[in-house]
């Protein structure tokens, strides 16, 4: 860049047309904006000193127009249709031939015009006056002789007469004001109207002089970026133009790794050095992610679609794993029964394996009001079909309520002693006495898969033959992996299957230990580079693959958002209206409990209790104040007999030891026997204690 001339970027994109592209140009002094913006509307805003930009097209958008008197500046159009004509300039030429050179277009297409020269002009026998005006006709060329510009002289009363004046000729010249009119786009064409000042011809626009400068739409190529980059030419930066100095210098394009899965398979294998450490090192768990770091160079072996599985251990463990995992793994598997623990769960799994039979884990008590049935450990049951069942218990609205639920069977333990010769008409009467269970979804309950199968399946069989979700066990090792992470592991569950866009690559290093990166899961930027490969010619090594791979729970969580956006969440229990519906019933066992319970509470003088506690939102009135306030009230005679004494007698209260009353005489009996009134038998002391406990509620 050492002794280049910088120009302003939109004078060296002005002197640019489309026959001299590309253009590789320097920044000398960048431009930038408050706020580190980098792009507004599609167009690049800011440079740095020292960018490199590889100029491959431009286009002319709008011009600038600046005011010479107050350096205001307004755009228009580049289709503007109104029309300028060209300001004399001020300053004198001093001979015909720098007169003419200076024409703002080509002499021909810009002939005639007209100059006044300032003193007297005498040529040969014709003497002019200062301040006459000549128009300029035509330029005469002769062979060894100098050339002439041929003049019309206008006089008094319309005379004219025609001069020729050798362009050597010296003296004051200026410029007339031209009757010529030009418009945008043929200022903007020519190099030499650019540079002129210009009026509009409609002198009510704006009647000062003009400066036309272009604004062209700029598109480029700049190192490590991925699109076309796009920017105004009247960006306020200089540039030097470099074309001849950096001819070898070579644009790196970042790519994706999605991108570079779309690359043509002639691309590969090919080596890739990274420009971007991965962003998403949170999904994966396996030994070569933390080696992908930046400027680090990888062998891209090839691309393709691969088939994978993921796996998951049981939800028991502290901390479960997730594995994903090639078709191509060459272990083999035995099926696991599954666990549930509610019906809704059951309903899921029977719709893609008919016929689901299951073995009850755990006693579930009957609950008539809600619908839930009772089952015992051991029970096997076939799930039939989804339907709907009515509750005994009522709703808000007091009617009944209609829920989903599954039908299943309860199938009845075959018998060990029944004959052979019977067997066909055993077998029609344990159809004939299979009992109906029907279940609501919203059920919680513990149920495991029976199974009969034994058989050592593979992978890529599974898939087919199964539907998932799938609990197996890897029985046999794949013997092409030093280890493997699935070996050894009590139950494993195959939760989806999956079609992976892929990227088989390795370390430049290490070039026959392989591994998958699936592009759409890990996000990264490489560019290829021009690095030869690891391996002579023709003669690539034979790769080992690695087929498990590792990934974390974010990785298990974020693609089942992915695949089950849309899935309906379990079925919620319907309310019940609680202030009509009853306490639901439960087994026999339950009620005769709840009875034992309550029965010793009747002997208990509730009523009277409850009258006297002090939580009562709503305190009892006070009785009247006694005709006589001197003497006590009387109390209210009691009617007991001797078996009432014997049988409700209250025991007294061990913990506080309280005086005898003062009064030693028996509570009189009402003179009338047959009162309508039958009251509970009451002691002496429990009718001292409730005395005490009514004087102190009046006194509160």
């Amino acid at each position: 860049m050492a002794g280049a001339t910088a120009l302003p970027l939109q004078e060296f994109i002005a002197s640019l047309d489309d026959t001299c592209l590309p253009k590789l140009l320097q920044v000398c002094s960048g431009v930038y904006f408050q706020g580190s913006i980098y792009e507004i509307s599609g167009s690049e805003v800011c440079f740095s000193t020292g960018d490199l930009i590889k100029v491959t097209k431009i286009e002319l958008l709008s011009v600038s127009c600046q005011d010479v008197a107050n350096n205001e500046t307004f755009e228009l159009p580049i289709s503007h249709t109104g029309l300028f004509r060209v300001v004399p300039e001020e300053m004198p030429y001093s001979t015909v031939e720098e007169m003419v050179s200076m024409r703002p277009v080509g002499l021909d297409s810009s002939l005639p015009f007209t100059f006044s020269s300032h003193s007297k002009m005498t040529i040969g026998n014709l003497a002019l006056g200062a301040g006459t005006a000549l128009t300029v006709l035509s330029v005469e060329k002769h062979k060894d002789q100098e050339d002439q510009v041929r003049c019309l002289i206008r006089g008094q009363q319309e005379a004219s007469a025609e001069v020729c004046i050798p362009v050597s000729f010296r003296g004051e010249f200026y410029e007339c004001e031209s009757e010529e009119r030009f418009t945008l786009r043929e200022i903007m064409s020519s190099s030499s109207l650019r540079s002129r000042r210009f009026r509009f011809v409609n002198a009510t626009k704006c009647d000062r002089p003009l400066m036309l400068s272009p604004v062209y739409h700029v598109q480029a190529v700049m190192n490590l970026r991925k699109n076309v980059v796009k920017f105004p030419s009247s960006l306020e930066v200089d540039v030097v133009d470099v074309t001849e100095l950096c001819k070898d210098v070579h644009f790196i394009v970042p790519l994706s790794l999605s991108e570079v899965h779309s690359e043509p398979n002639k691309s590969f294998p090919g080596v890739v050095e990274i420009i971007e450490d991965p962003e998403t090192r949170s999904l994966f768990k396996c030994s070569w992610l933390p080696e992908l770091r930046k400027n680090e160079h990888l062998i891209f072996h090839k691309k393709g679609t691969s088939p994978m599985i993921l796996l998951s251990t049981l939800k028991s463990r502290k901390t479960p794993q997730y594995f994903l995992v090639s078709q191509q793994y060459g272990g083999r598997f035995r099926r696991r029964p599954r666990e549930f623990n509610s019906v809704y769960e059951l309903y899921v799994a029977s719709i893609h394996a008919p016929g689901l039979k299951v073995s009850v884990t755990r006693n579930c008590e009957e609950v008539e009001e809600e619908g839930l049935p009772a089952l015992s450990v051991g029970e096997q049951l076939e799930v039939v079909r989804c339907d709907r069942m009515v509750l005994p218990c009522e709703g808000k609205a007091g009617q009944k309520q209609s829920v989903e639920a599954l039908l299943c069977y309860r199938l009845q333990e075959s018998d060990d002693d029944d004959d052979d010769d019977d067997e066909d008409e055993d077998q029609v009467k344990r159809e004939d006495e299979k009992e109906e269970i029907i279940m609501p979804l919203y059920m919680e309950g513990h149920f495991v898969e029976v199974l009969s199968d034994n058989r050592k399946y593979k992978l890529s069989d599974l898939g087919k033959e199964f539907s998932l979700p799938l609990d197996v066990k890897v029985v046999g090792r794949d013997t092409e992996l030093e280890k493997d992470p699935l070996y050894g592991f009590s139950c494993l569950r195959i939760e989806a299957a999956m079609l992976e866009p892929t990227i088989q690559a390795s370390f430049v290093h290490k070039p026959e230990y392989c591994f998958e990166i699936p592009t759409q899961w890990l996000s990264m930027s490489v560019y290829f580079t021009t690095d030869p490969l690891p391996w002579p010619k023709d003669q690539p090594p034979t790769c080992q693959v690695e087929r498990v791979t590792e990934v974390a729970d974010t990785f298990f969580y974020e693609f089942r958002k992915r695949g089950n956006s849309d899935a309906e969440p379990p079925p919620r229990p319907p309310k019940r209206n609680m202030s009509f519906s009853a306490p639901p019933k439960k087994t026999k066992k339950s009620k005769k409990a709840n009875k034992s319970k309550h029965q010793g509470d009747k002997s208990v003088p509730t009523k009277q209790f409850s009258d006297l506690t002090l939580n009562n939102k709503k305190r009892p009135p006070a009785p009247p104040p006694p005709a006589n306030e001197d003497e006590p009230p009387p109390l209210v005679p009691r009617k007991f007999s001797a078996a009432d004494q014997t049988i409700g007698k209250a025991l007294p209260n061990t913990y506080v030891q309280m005086k005898e009353s003062a009064k030693t005489g028996s509570v009189p009996e009402d003179e009338n026997g047959d009162s309508d009134h039958d009251y509970e038998t009451v002691d002496d002391t429990l009718a001292v204690m409730m005395k005490k406990a009514q004087e102190n509620v009046m006194y509160y």
